[in-house]
């Protein structure tokens, strides 16, 4: 059996014996299937964190012995003049103002591979690794839906600080155009009065400018950097050129924040694109065709226990119609809190399984939640429908 913590550290024991791992060229099954699992999980964390853009942009935690954390968010507080022979025993309006927001840890998310044999025998090329780094990808993919599900929840909702007398700022949302259509939002000139909206926005609801960065479908993304020079709008650092600007790795900034693309951002009620006839919750792309069943696909509804898929989440995360007009994120890393109990891990059968079987299943697995923690520090881009209306509106 395998064993491995949320540092990605793998130790490994088969029998009750921990296997030698010191030993380079060991040529006992418990030492062939210990290279295994090693080379398996390079292949899947490699997988994992190349398609993984979202975990390191917001708040993360490792949960250890239970099944939930408390994340502290503190409100503002102010400054008062000292008056000569009074105590101090904190300012007179009691501030600053505290809530909590307890983040559970949703079902252990799976992809599994069931590898034989004889196909490895006779095949040319390295069969488990191909099928390691494709269940990273998998496990990459549900994890930066979830967190950007959240952000879009957080820009839509108010301050979770209900002290009385405090009224802290909440989410923002952003109208890309004024057309009633959602090809407003591949308008790059649209886009950049929208970037500065936003960042004028997380301005003045005190959001620091430190980690700010925006998330889009990769056609938003290569239409803004097409269109440089053309709008005399200065959204790229000259410095950076060729296959670095072309990464949508965060090279592109606008007002200060770094831009991302994602093909797992909520956008017109699916994941990353929509093809058809230009709407108000379309943006009008021609499919290029062969897409296959993988792109666009639907968003799904993600309310806690009810998803009709048979995906269950413990953190509610919305349902697919919420999603209609949503056609991009910025946000600052306080806008979502997100817990890992389980980090990316590898775990394949062994033993008398694999003498049964004739193979090995080769199984990745996570569990994390995310919620929302700060919504002054989110913002979703809208198109198609104004701010707030219809499925605009708050979860």
């Amino acid at each position: 059996m395998a064993h491995q913590d949320n540092n990605n550290n793998t130790s490994l024991t088969w029998g009750g014996v921990e296997a030698n791992k010191g030993t380079p060229d060991a040529t006992t099954t418990a030492h062939r299937r210990e290279l295994y699992l090693k080379l398996f999980s390079g292949e899947l964390f490699k997988g994992f964190q190349r398609n993984t853009i979202a975990r390191d942009l917001i708040t993360k935690r490792t949960l250890k012995n239970g099944k939930s954390m408390q994340f502290i968010f503190t409100g503002r507080t102010n400054s008062e003049f000292h008056v000569p022979g009074q105590n101090i025993l904190g300012n007179t309006d009691g501030a600053p103002p505290v809530a909590e927001v307890t983040i559970e840890c949703d079902d252990l998310l799976i992809s599994s591979a069931f590898v034989y044999e004889l196909d490895e025998t006779l095949a040319h090329y390295d069969l488990r690794g191909e099928i390691s780094r494709k269940i990273g990808y998998a496990l990459a993919e549900n994890y930066d839906r979830r967190i950007f599900r959240a952000v879009t929840k957080a820009a839509r909702q108010a301050s979770p600080i209900l002290k009385t007398n405090f009224v802290e700022p909440g989410g923002t949302q952003i109208r890309v155009g004024t057309n009633n259509s959602g090809a407003d939002a591949y308008v790059p000139a649209s886009l950049v009065n929208a970037f500065y909206d936003a960042a004028a926005a997380l301005d003045e609801k005190g959001v620091s400018g430190e980690g700010r960065v925006a998330v889009l479908n990769p056609r938003q993304y290569y239409e803004l950097i097409q269109d440089v020079g053309s709008t005399g709008v200065n959204i790229i650092n000259r410095d950076t050129q060729g296959t670095a600007l072309q990464s949508g790795n965060g090279i592109v900034e606008i007002a200060g924040i770094k831009i991302f693309k994602s093909m797992n951002i909520p956008f017109f009620g699916k994941f990353g694109t929509k093809y058809g006839t230009a709407s108000a919750t379309a943006p009008g792309v021609t499919d290029p065709g062969n897409t296959g069943s993988f792109v666009a696909e639907s968003m799904g509804d993600q309310e806690a226990s009810t998803t009709p898929s048979g995906q269950k989440t413990v953190n509610e995360y919305g349902t697919e119609a919420k999603f209609d007009h949503s056609c991009g994120l910025i946000f600052q890393k306080e806008a979502v809190g997100c817990v890992e109990a389980i980090g990316p891990q590898v775990q394949v059968t062994s033993g008398d399984v694999s003498v049964i079987y004739q193979g090995d299943v080769i199984l990745g697995r996570l569990a994390m939640g995310a919620k929302p923690l700060n919504p002054a520090a989110a913002v979703e881009l809208v198109a198609g429908a104004a701010a707030g209306a219809g499925n605009n509106a708050a979860f």
